[in-house]
């Protein structure tokens, strides 16, 4: 039934038990097995009667008119007075839409349309036209509207036609007079047409009859309106009725019966021709009283009371009944006037006759039968509109022949059981249509024949089957069919919606109860509406059936849809509002389904186990259970997505409410059915036991056998689990899933970390061995890009890197605690890898820096004494050659790699999140007082910084010093480059050192010689203890030479630890010394001749450009005072630089062809620090607490210098003239902290001793207290700056420096790296110290006292600095929490 029918009272109602088993009972008990041929002779009789009853064809006969027959012109009026007469009511009025009707008709007639041929004619064409536009007029129009009087029309097309005939007649010629008639005649039965086709009719009928009795009248001088020959001419018609042949091919309800039950026409043929005397108009009319008779006794001839829940129902079905019964009188009586004669009891209406047979084709009972065989007039088996009511026919009349004998009197067309009776014809029917539905195209589409829904109308208007009961035997046929697999889904569904679609096309009946009784369950009887529900729970057992077999094929490769079931258990059955169902029943069904489908479930798990597992356990590999993985998760994806709109088949409803569909229903069903969840919950838990099991079993015969399992298996098993464990945890969030695989596999990864860290030392010296260091270019023409610039060795050793990290990030490793735990081993490897690759980098690119120049080479063939006399001659000359170096390729190509090296790490830093891994592994470490206490590795940093007062070895009174750091059993571990022609050097050379424990380094300071050995200029010694960097602050050392002189070493220490920013802290840390060294080799080979350039010497000689005899002359007058010094112009100041910017030049010029821009703008750099470090030397002494012999510069010289120092910077800055952009070093580089030290000195350089003494006081002063004020806030030991200390117990401790050392840790990457150097840089800008004051009073002699003080000054607060250093370690040392953390390292 329609979701939308109305949920009345019958449908919640409650049947009294009792009650309901009388009726069922009764009915039951009344009913008699249904034969075959019983059930043929009753659907034969009304097939038969169907016949009888049949509108009679007419024959029309053509009888000549007299040859003077005239009619006066005054007829027409006389004709016209009927309708004048006539009661003014709704029954002689026209419809409101009828004018609209007329003229589309009309039109048609005129255009030659009109499709019958008496309207053919081209005279009528004419007459009709004329009064088209009459009609067409709106003054017209609108009368016509507002009477709806037949005879106003009537009497205009009169007046119109009149006109348009008389033209062209002479006087007295009254020939066309009868064509008038003729063609009036032909405009009323226009009109019939046009009341017929609409079926206005019936609402109408004595506007029919006069109108048919109009048309009689006009046309009783002319026989046929279609004959032309009769046109001109008079003459009558009449007609005769063609009697019944009685033969089976005349009869298409009896051929059906034929059909239906497997006869031949012979054999009907006889039946009737036996029973035709009994079979009689008659006997229906009896049957009719005896029917009528029986309900108004409430007897059970008919359906009475009991029959009915409600006695209203009862009432309002018995009233429509009568109507019916009446109805059907009336049309019987009506089709056959012969019975009216034997009919007594109230008169019956008077029949008019009309030619052709059209009166007896508008009677009742063939409106009412063409209702039911039309399918455009609402044709089907359950539309029923009842015609006008006719109760003027008595039928309540015992007296008359006609009546029935009583209930107990079998009827002669009706059976005993009219429902047993028309469900078995209709199964015949419906049996019959089904076999032949492929060659009937109207059975496939409405699973009724047109001829067996004639048929099956016939009967239930004859055995008075309502139309409730019409619908529930229809479904009962259709759930016998379906059951017996008789019928498919479709056909089902079809069925459905028939019976919707007939529910829905009641709306256009004019029968209010036949519409009610459809709608309205609270009007059914009993044994309908028990039926019906019995039928809906019927069809839904085995629709459920048939789901659960569909179901248990969900898990086949191309199973049969469950769609059809589906839809039509949501839309046609749990949508029926009389459908009701036990939510225990569903329950136990859900409960079946489920069990079902998880059996079928293990069953294909069992299948697919058979399939990939082999038997014998030895032969099992990862790759069986990787395949079974597989073959089940891609059936689980199979699964999800095949039920992917209707996941949850099923379940336990939890309210009996009704439900109006499919989404609402699973959410009213608990437990719900999902193949999919049914499928996981079964074969996942089986698949994951048994891959544990397996993985263990392959494991431990892998290691029986001394065989490995490879590395890449594991990695391809842990894969296909994850993606195991993704389904289960997304379908089975509450149940945990069977195993660890990351516990159960991790030792795969780690074989891969160990795998790559011993092999990452050889694969690096191999890269090296097999790398040309060659600059790589795709286009020689434009030249190589920075991304060409760099050799395949560092290429090669990243990809090796990325290649490991990525096969373990591909892992998507679900344990976060191992995985930055294999990112911390792995970066370990890298550090390794970067370390072993820098040595032999930085190896090979110094023995090509030190090569021999080929003046050096022709100097090492000669002899000694050769020798000797050379360097005689070019001291005696004053020679110092200065040649630009020859760089090669190769070695900038090394720079360029270390520069590559540094960015991809950096990259790789960023890419394996450094800092998320150390988060990780810390928010997992133990609580504080379970963790390992004690650091056994230590890093020392060095830092070599400068050495004062050397000795000279050489014989033009100067040094080539270089230090090598060794320890106490004469290990070297380190070596500085070599700075030529100094006593005073400056190294700022960094190396790390690890130890476990407390570590004796030994510097030796060498000079170094072109030839023989080389001299030892002096030694010192230093112990390193852990035990004194507890605090993990750097510390300066100056350190005195056992000859002469001193050594400034700045060691700071930090615990190694295995940790993942510590790794790569050192990595980058190796990298950038790495770098910072090899650029210092450069910068080096250019430093000699920044020196030659920018010394005293060359200042002299730029002022000795300006000397004449006259200046000479007057140094030996005494009476003359001195002139003024010569004046230098700006040309010989830049002439002066000139040799060294083509220097630069020159050498730049080499560079570009390799080095990168970064790296091109580190060795500018690099050279810029060399120049600001000569300068300085130019101006100043080095700080010391001795006086220096150094000259302070004239004032004319101090301007040189600085002319110097703004014409180099200009030169590094390099801005481009025209477009303004700089190509060399950015300005904030240029100017650091020496920069504005170097530019202080124009403040200070030429004050009184007396006025720098004061503010050298005044800025110690302020240093002392702002050490004090951070000591107090860090609660460290003080500090000094930068200033160095000499002897006593800071000489033993050093001092400590009051900015914390750049640790490994805050060097992990780039940015930090960066950042440190900005604060840095801001520290030094910050906190000004008086050092460049102390540095230009070592050239006053007065000051050397002031200098003395200072020192010894220095030296106290070293000594208490140290000891308040003593006093916290000791303290700390005392025992408890606090000593055991002394040696923790500090990030």
């Amino acid at each position: 039934m329609s979701g939308s029918q109305s949920r009345g009272a019958g449908v919640g109602r409650r049947l009294p038990s009792g009650r309901v088993s009388r009726t069922i009972s009764r009915t039951l008990g009344r009913s008699r097995p249904i034969t075959h041929n019983d059930a043929y002779t009753y659907a034969l009789r009304v097939a038969y009667l169907a016949y009888l009853l049949q509108p009679r064809v007419r024959r029309t006969q053509h009888v000549p008119a007299p040859q003077q027959a005239h009619r006066s012109s005054s007829s027409i009026n006389d004709l016209m007075k009927d309708f004048s007469l006539a009661r003014d009511s709704k029954s002689t009025k026209l419809p409101h839409s009828f004018p609209s009707e007329l003229e589309k008709r009309l039109g048609d007639v005129v255009t030659g349309k009109e499709r019958q041929l008496e309207y053919a004619d081209t005279v009528v064409k004419r007459t009709f036209a004329v009064f088209y536009n009459a009609f067409t007029e709106k003054s017209f129009r609108n009368s016509v509207n507002k009477s709806k009087r037949v005879e106003d029309l009537v009497l205009i097309f009169v007046s119109h036609a009149t006109k348009e005939l008389q033209k062209n007649k002479l006087p007295g010629d009254d020939s066309y007079k009868l064509m008038v008639d003729r063609h009036v005649a032909l405009f009323v039965r226009l009109i019939s047409s046009i009341l017929k086709d609409h079926a206005w009719v019936s609402d109408r009928r004595e506007l029919a009859n006069r109108l048919t009795t109009l048309e009689s009248k006009l046309l009783a001088h002319d026989q046929d309106l279609t004959d032309p020959t009769q046109q001109g001419g008079g003459g009558t018609t009449t007609e005769a009725i063609v009697p019944l042949s009685y033969d089976v091919k005349d009869m298409p309800l009896v051929r059906t019966v034929a059909q239906i039950f497997g006869l031949t026409n012979t054999m009907v043929q006889s039946d009737i021709d036996k029973n035709k005397s009994v079979w009689t108009e008659k006997a229906i009319v009896a049957d009719l009283k005896a029917y009528s008779n029986n309900l108004n006794l409430n007897t059970k001839g008919t359906l009475n009371s009991d029959d009915f829940d409600l006695q209203e129902s009862f009432e309002i079905w018995k009233k429509a009944e009568i109507a019916d019964i009446s109805q059907i009188m009336w049309s019987i009586v009506q089709s056959n006037p012969e019975l009216a004669k034997s009919t007594p009891g109230g008169s019956l209406p008077q029949l008019s006759p009309q030619p052709n047979g059209s009166g007896s084709q508008e009677s009742a009972y063939f409106g009412l039968s063409r209702r039911l065989s039309d399918p455009s007039m609402e044709n089907n088996p359950y539309v029923f509109d009842q015609p006008v009511d006719m109760s003027g026919l008595n039928l309540n009349d015992s007296n008359s022949d006609l009546s029935g004998g009583g209930a107990d009197m079998p009827y002669t067309f009706i059976p005993p059981d009219p429902r047993a009776w028309y469900r078995f014809v209709l199964l015949q029917a419906f049996s019959h249509d089904m076999q032949n539905k492929q060659s009937d195209a109207e059975v496939s589409s409405s699973l009724l024949s047109r001829q067996s829904r004639d048929l099956l109308n016939e009967l239930c208007l004859r055995w008075r089957i309502p139309s409730f009961s019409r619908t529930v035997l229809f479904l009962d046929v259709i759930r016998e069919k379906y059951q017996d697999q008789g019928i498919s889904l479709d056909t089902l569904d079809t069925a459905f919606n028939f019976v919707k679609e007939a529910s829905e096309n009641t709306k256009h009946t004019h029968n209010a109860y036949y519409l009610s009784s459809l709608t309205d369950v609270g009007k059914w009887t009993i044994t309908d509406f028990t039926l019906n529900r019995q039928i809906l729970s019927s069809i839904h057992d085995t629709l459920l059936r048939d789901l659960y077999e569909a179901l248990q094929h969900c898990y086949e490769p191309k199973p049969p849809s469950i769609g059809p079931v589906m839809y039509i258990l949501e839309n046609h059955i749990d949508n029926d509002p009389q459908f009701s169902k036990s939510p225990d029943e569903l329950d136990k069904y859900s409960i079946q389904l489920g069990e079902g489908l998880k059996a079928k479930a293990k069953d294909v798990y069992r299948e697919f186990l058979h399939k990939e597992i082999p038997l014998v356990q030895d032969d099992w590999e990862f790759y069986h259970i990787i395949q079974l993985g597989k073959a089940i998760t891609k059936l689980a994806d199979r699964i999800k997505k095949r039920y992917k709109k209707n996941p949850e088949i099923l379940g336990q409803v939890q309210s009996s409410t009704y439900v109006p569909d499919l989404h609402t229903l699973m959410l009213t069903l608990e437990p719900s059915i999902n193949p999919f969840t049914c499928l996981v919950e079964t074969v996942f838990p089986l698949l994951e036991e048994d891959s544990k099991d397996m993985i263990s079993r392959i494991l431990y015969t892998s290691d029986s056998r001394g065989v490995e399992v490879g590395i890449q298996d594991g990695f391809d098993l842990y894969k296909d689990l994850v993606e195991v464990r993704k389904i289960h945890r997304e379908t089975l969030p509450k149940i945990p899933f069977q195993f660890n695989i990351e516990e159960l596999l991790v030792d795969f990864v780690w074989r891969l970390i160990h795998t790559t860290d011993s092999k990452v030392i050889d694969l690096v010296d191999e890269a090296i061995k097999q790398d040309n260091f060659a600059v790589r270019t795709g286009n020689p023409q434009l030249g190589p890009s920075d991304e060409e610039r760099h050799s395949v060795s560092i290429i090669d050793i990243f990809r090796l890197f990325n290649q490991t990290i990525d096969q373990i990030v591909a892992l998507n490793w679900d344990n976060d605690l191992q995985y930055a735990k294999f990112m911390t081993a792995l970066a370990r490897t890298i550090g390794s890898g970067i370390t072993r690759y820098c040595e032999i980098v930085e190896g090979n690119f110094a023995k090509e820096m030190d090569r021999l120049t080929p003046e050096q080479e022709a100097a090492a063939s000669q002899t000694r004494q050769e020798r000797w006399v050379q360097i005689a001659k070019d001291a005696w000359n004053n020679k110092e050659k200065i040649e630009p170096f020859q760089f090669f390729p190769e070695s900038f190509v090394k720079l360029n790699n270390i520069e590559f090296a540094t960015f991809q790490l950096d990259q790789l830093e960023k890419n394996i999140n450094v800092d998320a891994c150390a988060e990780v592994i810390q928010k997992h470490a133990p609580p504080l007082n379970q963790r390992q206490r004690k650091v056994n590795n230590y890093i020392f940093t060095i830092k070599i910084v400068e050495a004062e007062d050397l000795k000279a070895c050489d014989i033009n009174g100067l040094s080539d010093p270089y230090v090598v750091l060794g320890d106490e059993y004469q290990k070297r571990l380190a070596k500085t480059r070599i700075i030529y022609s100094s006593l005073n050097p400056r190294w700022d050379e960094t190396v790390d050192i690890k130890a476990q424990g407390p570590l004796n380094i030994i510097a030796t300071v060498w000079d170094w010689d072109t030839l023989g050995d080389h001299d030892c200029v002096g030694r010192t010694s230093i112990k390193l203890d852990p035990s004194h960097f507890s605090d993990y602050m750097p510390r300066e050392y100056w350190l005195d030479l056992d000859t002469q002189g001193r050594l400034l070493l700045r060691v700071s220490m930090e615990g190694e630890r295995d940790d993942i920013q510590f790794y790569f802290g050192k990595a980058f840390r190796t990298l950038k010394r790495t770098e910072r060294d090899m650029t210092r080799q450069i910068t080096d080979k250019l430093s000699s001749y920044i020196h030659h350039c920018l010394s005293r010497n060359a200042l002299k000689s730029l002022l000795s450009t300006g000397i004449t005899i006259s200046s000479v002359s007057s140094l030996f007058s005494r009476n003359r005072p001195q002139s003024v010094a010569p004046a230098i112009t700006q040309a010989q100041i830049i002439s002066a630089l000139a040799p060294l910017f083509t220097y630069f030049d020159d050498n730049f010029a080499i560079m570009q062809m390799t080095l990168t821009s970064t790296a091109m703008k580190l060795v500018m750099t690099r050279l810029w620090k060399e120049v600001l470090v000569t300068i300085e030397s130019l101006l100043v002494p080095p700080l010391s607490d001795k006086p220096s012999q150094q000259r302070q510069l004239t004032q004319q010289e101090l301007d040189i210098v600085f002319k110097w120092l703004q014409l180099l910077f200009d030169f590094f800055h390099a801005v481009d003239e025209e477009t303004g952009e700089v190509r060399g070093v950015s300005i904030d580089v240029l100017k650091s902290p020496k920069y504005h030290d170097i530019q202080s000195l124009n403040f200070f350089y030429f004050e009184t001793t007396e006025n720098l003494v004061r503010t050298s006081e005044r800025m110690a002063s302020a240093t002392a207290s702002r050490q004090q004020q951070q000591r107090n806030r860090l609660s460290a030991p003080g500090s000094l700056g930068g200033g160095p200390s000499f002897s006593g117990a800071a000489g033993l401790l050093g001092v400590v420096s009051a900015r914390r050392s750049k640790s490994i840790i805050l060097s992990r990457n780039l940015g930090t790296m960066r950042k440190a150097k900005e604060e840095k840089r801001k520290d030094a800008q910050a906190d000004p110290n008086d050092d460049m004051i102390l540095r230009i009073l070592r050239m006053r002699p007065e000051a050397v006292g002031y200098l003395r003080d200072r020192s010894r000054q220095k030296e106290r607060l070293a000594a208490a600095a140290a000891a308040e250093m003593i006093v916290k370690q000791s303290m700390m040392s005392g025992g408890g929490r606090m000593a055991a953390m002394t040696n923790l390292p500090r990030r």
